[in-house]
This record gives structure tokens, C-alpha cells and sequence, in this order.
């Protein structure tokens, strides 16, 4: 089986070919974007990746093998367009995200009004992370990249995808175990700090 640089070194004199990224990634790049903003804009996404990255091959670096990060690099630019309908969808991302990050304090909620209250609190830590935190904690959590694959999407090193993402988890797990952290959380976002990046699980 051809690897997806050699299919999208192909397809510049068969197009044709590039369909068969499409088929093998095209469900991952949707869960990705459905995730994050729900069936019905996921779909447009991931079509739309597809559109962009077809028009695009000409410029892949054809001495990456894997086109997957690539595919979601354009997904993730795609879906800044939609930041209204991806913050109305934060609640439940904040629920998944919590039974990651969190499972302690996921476990730890009592009932269903306890638990309500996580998710607002998760959520209101999602809206205040920045674009590249959030970005980079959701490509780690839901697409299941490796920093390496990350720092290719992002176009950063690895140190600072290393950095962005520890500070997104911390401040998750802070909302996750406290409700009156709010004033620090907004002040570490601004300042930018950076701690030793977590191990994968």
C-alpha cells in the first residue's frame, strides 16, 4: 500500500489518487472537527480540509510519509472560522475533556448538579485559554497526536507545544478541583507561564 506521500506525490499527475486520503482519513479528521463543534459544522470541515488540502499538495513536504497531522493542521485553521458555533458547543467538551484531565474530580461529582457545575466551570477555562493553548490541548486530546506531530501542525517547536500544553492541563485540573480560581487562571494566561510538559498517559 502506497504511504500518503507517495499517493500525494501521485496525484500530481493523477488527481484522481488523492481520493484515497480521503478514505483513510477523512473519519478522523471529522471526529476531530465534530468534537469541536458538532455534527453538522464537523462535516463542513472536514470537507472543506479536503478541498484546501487538494488545491495545496503541490506544497506538502513529501519527505513526511503520514498526511494526518497535515490534514488536521488544516482543520484546526478551518475551524477558527467558526469560534461562535465552538463556543456554544464548550459545555460538552468541557465534559469530555474533564473525564481526561480530571477523572478524580469527574468520579468525585455527586450528582448531576455538581457535575453541571464542572462542566460550566471547565468551560469558562476553555473560553479564557488562548487560541493556541486550546488549539494544541484538543490536537493532543482528540486527535490524538504525538508533540512532534503537533509542533508540525502549529509551526512551533516542540518545547513550546511542551509548554502550552501543560498549561492548559493545569489550568483544567485547577477548574476541575476549585471553583474560585478564576483570577489566577486569567492572570497565568496572560503571563504566559510554563512548567515541565506532562507525560502521555
Amino acid at each position: 500500500m502506497s504511504s500518503d506521500n507517495e499517493v500525494i506525490e501521485r496525484s500530481a499527475v493523477e488527481p484522481a489518487v488523492f481520493a484515497t486520503l480521503y478514505d483513510r482519513h477523512a473519519p478522523s479528521v471529522f471526529r476531530y472537527a465534530a468534537q469541536r463543534l458538532g455534527d453538522d459544522a464537523g462535516q463542513d470541515v472536514m470537507s472543506e480540509t479536503f478541498l484546501v488540502a487538494f488545491e495545496r499538495r503541490a506544497s506538502y513536504d513529501l519527505t513526511v510519509p503520514d498526511a494526518r497531522p497535515w490534514l488536521l493542521g488544516i482543520a484546526t485553521r478551518l475551524m477558527r472560522k467558526h469560534s461562535r458555533v465552538e463556543a456554544a458547543a464548550w459545555k460538552g467538551m468541557s465534559a469530555d475533556l474533564a473525564a481526561q484531565i480530571a477523572p478524580d474530580a469527574v468520579e468525585s461529582t455527586g450528582s448531576r448538579i455538581d457535575a453541571e457545575r464542572l462542566s460550566r466551570r471547565l468551560a469558562k477555562t476553555l473560553r479564557h485559554l488562548s487560541p493556541a493553548d486550546r488549539d494544541t490541548l484538543l490536537l493532543y486530546a482528540w486527535a490524538d497526536l504525538d508533540y512532534s506531530s503537533i509542533a508540525a501542525v502549529t509551526g512551533v517547536p516542540v518545547g513550546t507545544v511542551k509548554s502550552r500544553l501543560n498549561r492548559a492541563r493545569r489550568l483544567l485540573r485547577r477548574a476541575a478541583g476549585a471553583g474560585s480560581t478564576t483570577t489566577s487562571t486569567e492572570q497565568e494566561i496572560d503571563h504566559g507561564r510554563t512548567d515541565t510538559a506532562p507525560q502521555r498517559s
